[in-house]
């Protein structure tokens, strides 16, 4: 074994109380309380709430010696030195980023849990030959500014960083600005001078299938591709009490169809399509007023390019229609656009062995949410480890994991890390 001194494999373990403590005190910030007793986040990229939450995480990270560096985007990557400094380091990670009504595990498993590997690492006295990082990305969730996964996206050369810079939220905000607010424009570079010997993150799955099955662990295979559309329909504003409905251009009716439309095709192409609309805007939202504009986002997903393809091109042709049969007119903008991603399969069956080696069901499996881990996928072997979601909730401030789910998903973590490390 390397390291400082010899640790037979099956003596390292996380320290379980330990990871439960640090996730119970980032979920104190930006805590949102619900009305059955359940608590989860609103840590809305690069608000107040964010910066406290990066203010914890890269303290903890400097107590355990590692090196923080912030970039230009806003990431945060921490290192704790190899034995060998010549050799790229093996990197962990995720987002501390939330949704408005999001969870206390989603993303942030990911990091705190690589914080306790290099602790745990630290207590055995082991050191392994290439370094180890933790980091977390800038706006993943994408809830604030578009696209999500964006500060990966940067990291990995696959977003200029101006035009990251310049993205702009609801309300008109520009990211720049708020990212230099909040102290955290970091003067490193990106994209990255040089990239991680590989990458692995550990995340709750996010949906039911590991918890249905009775499953501990999903071997990540891929992440499906994701199309976000925001689309606009413009008509005419009019009183809802003396327009004939045949002479409305009322914008939320062709809305209400193409959101319909949506879903009927998920259901007609069936597999792995999924739509979705989780954002409309009204104007002027009235209830005697037939509205004059509509602003509405679609989301569709598939694991096969080919489908997905079929899915937009099917739906927004049928939206042009619906929008010059009521007399409206019709725009849409791409917010986020990403392929299907297969994960390096080398890494995938590190996975799955460590798992089974460590006495854990494992199942392979796509995930239907997007995460950093495609974005690093373009630069280095990569994985993800899956553990169950409770219910199958995320996003949701119900959203819960088992404390032996986390230690069994946060010890395969260990164990590949220090496998991934020794090469």
């Amino acid at each position: 074994m390397i390291g400082v001194k010899p640790v037979p494999d099956d003596a390292l373990r996380i320290d379980l109380g330990r990871l439960l403590s640090r996730i119970a005190a980032l979920g104190e910030v930006g805590r949102v309380n619900g009305p059955a007793g359940e608590w989860g986040n609103a840590r809305l990229a690069l608000t107040d709430a964010d910066r406290d939450g990066r203010d914890l995480v890269t303290g903890w990270m400097r107590d355990l010696g590692m090196e923080v560096h912030v970039d230009r985007i806003g990431n945060a990557i921490a290192t704790w030195r190899g034995t060998d400094p010549t050799l790229a380091p093996v990197m962990m990670g995720s987002h501390i980023d939330t949704v408005r009504t999001g969870g206390r595990f989603d993303g942030n498993l990911g990091v705190l849990a690589g914080l306790e590997v290099v602790e745990a690492l630290q207590v055995a006295g082991v050191r392994p030959r290439r370094g180890l990082q933790v980091a977390f990305f800038t706006d993943e969730e994408g809830a604030r500014f578009a696209p999500d996964m964006l500060g990966s996206l940067v990291y990995v050369g696959g977003l200029g960083l101006e035009s990251a810079l310049d993205a702009r939220d609801s309300e008109g905000i520009r990211l720049g600005d708020e990212l230099h607010r909040i102290g955290y424009s970091g003067a490193t570079p990106c994209p990255a001078a040089a990239f991680p010997a590989a990458f692995v993150e550990l995340h709750i799955e996010q949906g039911p299938v590991l918890e249905d099955e009775g499953v501990t662990i999903g071997a990540v295979t891929g992440v499906q591709g994701i199309s976000w559309t925001e689309l606009t329909i413009e008509g005419q504003s009019a009183h809802a009490g003396t327009t004939p409905m045949r002479l409305r251009r009322d914008p939320l009716v062709v809305a209400a169809r193409v959101m319909a439309e949506a879903r009927m095709i998920a259901h007609r192409l069936g597999g792995a399509q999924v739509a979705t609309t989780g954002r409309m805007d009204v104007f002027p939202n009235l209830v005697n007023v037939v509205p004059s504009k509509v602003t509405f986002t679609v989301d569709l997903r598939n694991t096969d390019e080919r489908i997905l393809q079929e899915a937009e091109q099917t739906l927004f042709g049928f939206a042009h229609r619906m929008a010059a049969d009521e007399g409206c007119d019709i725009t849409m903008k791409s917010l986020a656009r990403f392929e299907p991603v297969e994960f390096d399969p080398e890494m995938v069956e590190l996975v799955e062995s460590t798992a089974r080696r460590l006495g854990h069901s494992c199942r392979r499996m796509p995930s239907g949410a997007g995460h950093d881990a495609q974005m690093l996928a373009r630069v280095c072997p990569t994985s993800m480890i899956f553990v169950p979601s409770i219910n199958g909730l995320s996003h949701n401030l119900a959203e819960d994991t088992a404390p032996t789910d986390l230690e069994a998903g946060a010890n395969v973590l260990l164990q590949m890390v220090v496998q991934l490390a020794q090469r």
